[in-house]
């Protein structure tokens, strides 16, 4: 996903721009995502050779007593000042379609494009918490995808042309719009969606590289990818098929699963992953119907992602597993970034390595 001579199943930090990253805890050593350790885990995951940061898009919270996520930062100022400090890291902006106008979205990431010398990355997402849209006075598209395809069209065409673009589409109308620079990549950075329902992968098959999903179970998952594949062939495209997990990385496997029951199932904020689950429940199709029911600790401890607990050689041996089902690398999340990353990257990934998963 950044370095083209990095080879094999990729590895990714999500969602390090919002405190509490993907946990609904109450620990106190939970994620603050303050400036400086956001720096600091950047150039962890950098050295280590992982290979992309990923972003939420977050403008309140959650409620509750922590109001989880609503301290996050925003997500082109957030990669260009992380461009500046790492070397080969591809940076990824997260965008709410309906909140960003696709020319100043084009400007942006071609900056950013420019100051990471093309370590740029572009998360496409929709959004779904009508709480969060209230917020600007903007109404969710009946049609949210249709708007996203235009969105991306008119950012390749205006990087893309030597002339200024007309758009005559059902959402944007545009009079000799211009975009420059335009990206160092081209046509444009690299992009994904982590859309699940089948609209939303059809765009992502149709216009993205990537594409992330959750699941509850390996089999579920292998379905996903088969799911995702069949769709790119449709438009005689292929796409990268990327997954979410959250990791709790110990020495034994027991003092692992004794951390994860304590800061997912004893120390949690209630209030704020049923306000949670409620409104994903209602509103987004990022999960399967069964994982609201059969895994709220899943959402306390990540957010419904996949849970990765062990020791790292445990942890290898499921991402080894992703990868036999189809994925092609997994967005990572911790309780704390900064604390725990370092062990993930000095234990895990040389273990991936000798499994011939990373070169």
């Amino acid at each position: 996903m950044s370095d083209p001579d990095q080879k094999g199943f990729k590895l990714g930090v999500f969602s390090a721009n919002a405190d509490r990253g993907l946990s609904f805890s109450v620990v106190p050593e939970a994620w603050k995502a303050e400036w400086d350790d956001v720096a600091a885990t950047a150039q962890i995951a950098d050295r280590a050779g992982m290979d992309f940061f990923l972003p939420i898009a977050r403008w309140r919270g959650y409620g509750g007593s922590t109001n989880v996520r609503e301290w996050s930062f925003e997500t082109f100022t957030f990669a260009a000042g992380l461009a500046s400090i790492t070397e080969r890291i591809a940076l990824f902006m997260t965008v709410h379609v309906p909140l960003l106008h696709p020319l100043y979205a084009a400007k942006a990431l071609a900056t950013v494009d420019h100051i990471s010398h093309g370590r740029a990355g572009l998360n496409i997402v929709c959004g779904w918490n009508p709480d969060e849209f209230d917020m600007f006075g903007v109404t969710l598209q009946k049609e949210p995808y249709a708007q996203a395809k235009e969105w991306l069209d008119i950012i390749v065409k205006t990087y893309n042309s030597d002339k200024p673009v007309d758009f005559d589409g059902e959402i944007y109308k545009l009079k000799a719009a211009v975009s420059r620079p335009a990206s160092l990549q081209k046509p444009r950075p690299v992009t994904m969606n982590a859309a699940f329902g089948p609209t939303g992968r059809d765009f992502a098959a149709e216009n993205c590289d990537h594409l992330f999903t959750s699941f509850t179970d390996l089999e579920t998952g292998k379905e996903h990818v088969t799911d995702i594949r069949a769709r790119a062939q449709k438009f005689g495209r292929s796409v990268g098929v990327y997954t979410i997990g959250h990791v709790v990385c110990r020495p034994s496997q027991a003092e692992a699963e004794d951390y994860y029951d304590y800061y997912s199932r004893d120390m949690i904020d209630e209030l704020a992953v049923d306000y949670h689950m409620q409104q994903k429940k209602n509103f987004s199709r990022s999960h399967e119907d069964e994982a609201f029911r059969l895994y709220k600790q899943r959402f306390a401890a990540g957010t419904g992602s996949y849970p990765l607990v062990g020791t790292p050689r445990k942890i290898a041996e499921d991402l080894a597993k992703f990868a036999e089902v189809g994925y092609g690398g997994a967005a990572l999340s911790f309780v704390n970034y900064k604390d725990e990353l370092p062990y993930f990257c000095q234990e895990v990934i040389p273990l991936l390595k000798e499994a011939g998963l990373r070169s």
